[in-house]
C-alpha cells in the first residue's frame, strides 16, 4: 500500500480499528525513526514508517502503519 502511504500527510482524517471498534483521528506526522509514545516503543524506520495519529474521541496519540489506516 505504498501509494496510499504517500497520501497520508499531516491533517489527513483517518480511521482504524481498536479493541473497542473503529475510531477516527487525524494524522499528525510520519515517523521514520524509533520513538516512544508514553511507555510504548514505536519501531518506525525509513523502510517501515509509521504514522502518529491523534484520536478525535479520546485525544490520545497512537502510532500505526499505513496499512492499518483508512482515509475517512
Amino acid at each position: 500500500m505504498k501509494s496510499a502511504s504517500k497520501k497520508l500527510v499531516p491533517g489527513t482524517k483517518v480511521t482504524w480499528n481498536t479493541t473497542r471498534g473503529r475510531t477516527t483521528g487525524v494524522v499528525l506526522k510520519k515517523l521514520t525513526s524509533p520513538t516512544s509514545i508514553k511507555t510504548h516503543k514505536v519501531k518506525a524506520s525509513k523502510d517501515s514508517p509509521e504514522y502518529l495519529v491523534k484520536s478525535l474521541k479520546s485525544g490520545k496519540p497512537a502510532a500505526h502503519k499505513a496499512r492499518a489506516l483508512k482515509k475517512a
